[in-house]
């Protein structure tokens, strides 16, 4: 009698449901593959990693609580050699940079169910990175391209909030000039011309968040 075949044993992390249900039900109909555990946040898939060693983890990029990139460099604190593919509904380079600065090594979008889902699962596991080519190319330009410093985030993230200067200034601690300064940088450094254009910008690049799942 012929052995059975051994199994791609997988992680899902994503804080929706019917997301993770669709996963396994996928997953699990698939000879190959099974389903070891699921989770619903980060801390929850540090957890379960470190129970179920799993062979693949799929994880929701954004999710309420620990993100993505944090709970990536969680999980690889005590398994550095982990396959960490990232999942979202969001692509910009921004989340790209940070999820490979991480250690992910495939970022998908969830557009991708459920034949390249499958297909990414057995080439990571088979030892492949996986990031689609205009990610790639994305990536590529941001690590080439200044980055913001924590602080002009910060401001970008209160701009985005609809804040004046004088406002940000006060939430700052610093006077309204060093706000204009900062947004001077920001504007050269994204090549945009107003704060509107910039917070639109760092939405889309992933710079700043929307807080919420993914």
């Amino acid at each position: 009698m012929a052995e059975p075949p051994i199994k791609i044993r997988v992680l899902i992390v994503d804080d929706h449901p019917v997301v993770r249900m669709g996963l396994k039900a996928m997953i699990d109909a698939q000879p190959d593959m099974q389903v070891v555990a699921e989770s619903a946040d980060g801390q929850g898939a540090i957890a379960a990693f470190a129970q179920h060693a799993p062979d693949i983890t799929l994880l929701d990029l954004r999710m309420p609580g620990m993100s993505g990139p944090e709970t990536i460099a969680g999980i690889r604190k005590t398994a550095p050699a982990a396959n960490i593919i990232v999942i979202t509904t969001y692509d910009g380079d921004e989340d790209v940079y940070r999820a490979v600065q991480a250690g992910a090594r495939g970022y998908l979008l969830k557009g991708t169910f459920p034949e390249g889902m499958l297909e990414a699962i057995r080439n990571v596991h088979a030892g492949q990175r996986l990031i689609a080519p205009e990610m790639a190319a994305r990536l590529a330009d941001r690590v080439s391209s200044p980055g913001l410093t924590s602080r002009e985030v910060g401001v970008l993230e209160l701009v985005a909030r609809g804040m004046s200067n004088k406002e940000i200034g006060a939430a700052l601690f610093v006077a309204e000039d060093t706000v204009k300064n900062h947004l001077k940088h920001i504007y050269a450094k994204l090549g945009v011309g107003d704060r509107t254009e910039a917070a639109l910008l760092a939405v889309q690049r992933g710079i700043i968040a929307i807080r919420g799942g993914a």
